[in-house]
């Protein structure tokens, strides 16, 4: 039984891959999807700079967690993002730096990632991954409910007040969002032009 491709105007970038012609096909690909896009969140955590005085680093998983919801859709989106976060909890060393488990200061972010990737990805199956607005608006939403996880969580975990938060995982990091929302708002729609959908 052929498994029906999704609608261009409903589409996100990883319906464009070839097909599966059976149910069982649809879902080892489905499975492949979210593997990968798991394991590339955690490649991009590895690229990690220190920031001096706080417990974040500058991290690539930020912009590889919102590219992989944009870019598998809402669930695979955030199915990949639960199996980064559950392989990291349970030990891998995937996290930020090569670091694992639940008790991390910054855990709160990777609990965000799941979050911003399904509303990233239901945001590029309504279309706002074509063009470089829309993609600007889901990159800064996706980004917001990060922070929105990340920081109280941080707060708490630092047993600090939610300001002293904020200056140690928000606002040094804004600049670095805001080149990562650029980089997106030219890649994203560029790769839908490239492919001849919009």
């Amino acid at each position: 039984m052929a498994i029906a491709a999704p609608t261009p105007s409903t589409a996100v970038l990883a319906d464009l891959l070839p097909q599966a012609s059976t149910r069982l096909g649809a879902r080892t690909r489905d499975l492949a999807l979210v593997a990968g896009g798991a394991a590339l969140t955690g490649l991009a955590a590895q690229l990690s700079v220190p920031v001096p005085g706080s417990p974040v680093p500058v991290t690539g998983q930020t912009f590889a967690a919102l590219l992989v919801g944009t870019a598998l859709g809402a669930r695979r989106g955030a199915a990949a993002l639960g199996l980064y976060l559950a392989a990291g909890a349970a030990g891998l060393p995937w996290f930020a730096e090569g670091t694992s488990g639940a008790g991390l200061a910054t855990f709160g972010y990777v609990i965000g990632f799941v979050l911003a990737a399904a509303l990233t990805g239901a945001l590029a199956r309504r279309g706002a991954d074509r063009s470089p607005l829309a993609t600007a608006g889901a990159m800064a939403l996706g980004s917001l409910t990060i922070y929105a996880v990340g920081v109280p969580y941080l707060a708490l975990a630092l047993d600090v007040p939610l300001a002293k938060a904020a200056h140690l995982g928000l606002y040094p990091y804004l600049v670095g969002d805001a080149l990562k929302l650029v980089l997106a708002m030219g890649a994203l729609p560029l790769t839908w032009k490239l492919l001849g959908r919009r």
